[in-house]
């Protein structure tokens, strides 16, 4: 009935949204944001023994401008905060966090006032990894999951419509919350 009827057997059809998203996926370029000790784990992943390069991550970008994936690796002091988001606001559209360890998670043992407890507060994050440090197998796994995530990212119209829902069932868990907050007066 349709158009791939009257085309060539072996023919491949795809949407422009499963070919974006498989052209982002394969060439997603992290920029570093390391802050302590789970910057070393992350600095091995682009050696020769784990070769992130396999994933389309050829580099690793210095300037936020060429980079679409952040890695927050370590934990986040107050004054760096405004830093890192200075950051995030200078990558172009789109881009991903991942937060590295569990200080750039939740802010690990340091539960003190200089330390941000959790990157989230800053900048919104796709991908948490736990681990103190965790390990590089650990990270590539993140970033595998992330490719997933970003190669079904809808677009246009699709991603607005997807958002939308996304909020309206974080609205719906919402009133439970307040009702057991309420109740608990």
């Amino acid at each position: 009935m349709g158009l791939e009827e009257k085309l060539p057997s072996g023919f491949l059809l795809t949407t422009v949204e499963q070919a974006v998203g498989l052209i982002r996926k394969s060439s997603m370029w992290p920029a570093t944001f390391g802050l302590a000790c789970c910057a070393i784990e992350m600095m091995s992943v682009g050696g020769p023994r784990y070769d992130i390069a396999r994933f389309g991550m050829e580099r690793f970008s210095a300037t936020p401008r060429q980079a679409d994936l952040m890695i927050v690796a370590g934990r986040v002091s107050q004054k760096m905060a405004p830093v890192l988001r200075q950051i995030y606001d200078q990558m172009s559209e789109p881009k991903w966090v991942i937060a590295m360890g569990v200080c750039a998670s939740s802010g690990g043992m340091f539960n003190n006032y200089a330390i941000v407890q959790g990157v989230d507060h800053v900048v919104p994050v796709d991908m948490y990894l736990p681990g103190c440090p965790p390990r590089p197998e650990m990270l590539m796994d993140a970033v595998l999951k992330l490719h997933d995530k970003v190669q079904n990212t809808k677009l246009g119209a699709h991603r607005e419509h997807e958002i939308e829902e996304e909020e309206r069932r974080r609205l719906r868990t919402l009133p439970l919350v307040e009702q057991t907050e309420g109740a608990a007066s």
